[in-house]
């Protein structure tokens, strides 16, 4: 069975066509804090960058990363720190 992590990958990746796509599990910081499972694979960072974010804001960016990842929301993915960017934003730093 695929880790949460890989599904979260594999999804961005449909998605986005992504240049790069990070996930990061950052449950174990997390334990003891609302939505926190025994068992992690609760709250991600995650880094995207490509070329479909152009034109779009923030929040719109947002916004698809989370309907992209809805289904992950509705089996216990309670928190996402989303950091989206094109290729140009990302080559600036």
């Amino acid at each position: 069975m695929n880790s949460r992590a890989d599904r979260i990958a594999t999804c961005l990746q449909d998605r986005f066509a992504p240049a790069e796509v990070a996930v990061q599990d950052d449950s174990a910081q997390h334990a003891g804090h609302s939505g926190a499972r025994p068992g992690g694979e609760t709250h991600y960072s995650v880094r995207v960058v490509s070329p479909a974010f152009a034109g779009q804001s923030r929040l719109a960016r947002s916004r698809a990363a989370h309907e992209a990842l809805a289904g992950e929301f509705e089996t216990g993915l309670h928190a996402l720190s989303l950091r989206l960017l094109t290729p140009e934003e990302a080559a600036r730093g």
